[in-house]
């Protein structure tokens, strides 16, 4: 994340102070701070933690050294800064942190060297502990402009018992140029920087209390309530942070913690690119997560609104049973999630399982939107089973049951897995719109042609595939159907090839859905036209009529009630006339 992270000081004799902060360098380091990289000039050991190998590079400085780097840092000079002002010791060169996985480094000193990043780090700090403030001046607030880049900025008190009114004002600011970005890691910066102040505050509570009962301030200061308050803070202005909490390790720390958040921040939201609308796919999906949330809300609602119920005489010390949800009925596939083990590895491994021939009465059925019943002891075969063969098909039209005790009708679903024992009704084992593939234990094993991606757990299986209406061998079928049997032929296309295949495929024939539904079911065109509009997509087949009549019904709510706005806006209906 392109960001500085910073801890600012209100001192009182100096004002508004930048004490720490953290920054990201892309590029090379910069001079000054790329002496001492090689572990023999001083440097402390590394420690790994995140992915981020943590260095503190501490060398000594001669006084030459240390006069010239003053002179040039954009910072305030020595005699501007006070021991409430100063974080790290003269000469010393800061912190830096080598992330190997981006070969990112973060940086931290007092003050950025940059001239242009000081004078930004430098109004932030100046406006986060003035005029930028919220009520109560702790807590978190935000603000910043397009110049200057926005900021989260985070005040907090920090006690001190020689302090006016016992405690010391700070801040943590983030400062980037995305404002949008910032916005939305609101939440996490929020609870992390938190976690930091409440950490610094109970060290600082501890030095504290233990001063406080070795020496009380309160009554020493009403004895010298007179005396004017010039003479009185002399000297009680000027204590360090690291006095304050009793840490020398302070400011490592305080760089592991900023070098670990601005990495987190920078990881946790990142952009994708979008290349056209969404597919229908997506929007169903979208549309099924929006459901399940909305009912899933519902059953909170309703549990919530059930008061304690009174219980008729006798019936104490009896647990009322709890309402539980009809789980069987999320058994579309947004709700279901097949299990880890994939018995079919893919629909190339599944064509030479069950053989050319059955595969593709299996395939033609799935396409037409046929009722496919699996009957087999073994549910994780099944469930692999429906994971490969739903993959030629919108998402919008998958319904599945993965697996029952009892037949379930075809409006239910079109993927059913069945236990062996249950009994098919007769009108489904003769009808032309149901398939069934019972998995019957081999008699002897490796009784199909053992392929390379074959299965061990499959060699004690032998596929029996039926149907009320087999498919010929003659029968042309489906044009998809012939395209994704030529591509699973194809052994010169890989599983990942044949997969992206499958893809395009589905995409090209929902365009031609969305085509026909509009023709037909918005612009509600005569059947001539309508067969001309087949001819033309190239889909004037009986089977391929039923494969785009199926497939009309897994378009997504959002495109169908965008058509029917469209057409019922004035501006269309003059367009049509």
């Amino acid at each position: 994340m392109n960001a500085i992270v910073a801890l600012c000081h209100f001192c009182e004799l100096h004002g508004p102070r930048t004490l720490f902060c953290t920054e990201v360098l892309h590029a090379p380091l910069p001079q000054g701070a790329e002496s001492g990289d090689s572990p023999s000039q001083g440097e402390q050991a590394e420690e790994e933690e995140g992915g981020i190998q943590m260095s503190s590079r501490i060398r000594s400085h001669s006084p030459a050294e240390g006069a010239s780097a003053e002179a040039s840092s954009p910072g305030p000079k020595k005699s501007d800064m006070c021991e409430g002002c100063r974080s790290l010791a003269v000469g010393h060169p800061g912190y830096i942190s080598h992330d190997k996985e981006t070969s990112i480094k973060y940086v931290s000193h007092q003050h950025p060297n940059h001239p242009q990043l000081f004078s930004i780090v430098r109004q932030a700090c100046v406006r986060s502990l003035s005029c930028e403030v919220c009520p109560g001046r702790e807590g978190p607030i935000f603000f910043g402009d397009e110049q200057h880049g926005f900021v989260f900025s985070h005040t907090f008190f920090i006690k001190d018992s020689l302090a006016r009114g016992f405690q010391r004002w700070y801040s943590i600011i983030a400062i980037m140029m995305d404002r949008i970005y910032l916005i939305n890691s609101w939440p996490f910066l929020l609870g992390k920087i938190r976690g930091i102040i409440d950490e610094l505050q109970g060290k600082a509570l501890k030095v504290f209390e233990a001063e406080q009962f070795g020496c009380p301030q309160r009554a020493q200061r009403m004895n010298t309530a007179f005396t004017p308050f010039l003479h009185q803070r002399n000297g009680n202005a000027a204590r360090s942070l690291t006095s304050l909490t009793s840490d020398d390790n302070l400011w490592a720390c305080l760089h592991t913690s900023f070098a670990w958040l601005l990495k987190a921040c920078g990881s946790r939201l990142t952009e994708k690119l979008l290349e056209g609308a969404p597919t229908e796919d997506t929007l169903v999906q979208m549309e099924k997560l929006a459901d399940l949330e909305e009912e899933s809300e519902s059953w909170d609602n309703s549990e919530a609104e059930e008061k304690a119920p009174v219980f008729p005489e006798g019936s104490e010390g009896r647990e009322r049973p709890k309402r539980l949800p009809d789980l069987s009925s999320l058994s579309d596939g947004g709700s279901w999630r097949p299990r880890k083990l994939a018995v079919f590895k893919s629909l190339r491994h599944m064509r030479q399982v069950l053989g050319a021939p059955s595969f593709r009465m299996l395939a033609w059925h799935v396409l037409m939107g046929n009722q496919v019943i699996w009957k087999s002891r073994d549910v994780d075969l099944v469930q692999s089973a429906f994971e490969i063969l739903r993959t030629m098909l919108p998402v919008g039209c998958v319904c599945v049951i993965p697996y029952s005790n009892q037949y379930e009708e075809a409006y239910r679903c079109n993927f059913l897995g069945l236990s062996p024992q249950v009994q098919i009704p007769a009108h489904v084992l003769s009808s032309e719109f149901a398939v069934i593939v019972e998995a019957h234990v081999a008699p002897h094993p490796s009784v199909y042609p053992v392929g390379p991606e074959d299965d061990q757990s499959l060699s004690k299986y032998e596929f029996v595939v039926t149907s009320g209406s087999p498919v010929s061998a003659d029968r042309v079928g489906p044009t998809i159907l012939n395209k994704i049997e030529a591509a699973l032929t194809n052994q010169n296309l890989s599983v990942d090839v044949v997969d992206q295949c499958l893809i395009c495929l589905k995409e090209e024939w929902m365009n031609k859905v969305k085509v026909l539904f509009k023709f037909t079911k918005v612009d509600s065109r005569p059947k001539e036209d309508t067969q001309k509009l087949l001819s033309i997509l190239g889909a004037s087949e009986e089977d391929n009529v039923k494969l785009l009549k199926f497939w009309m019904t897994g378009l997504s709510k959002t495109y169908k009630s965008h058509l029917m706005s469209t057409v019922r806006s004035p501006t269309a209906s003059e367009c049509r006339n």
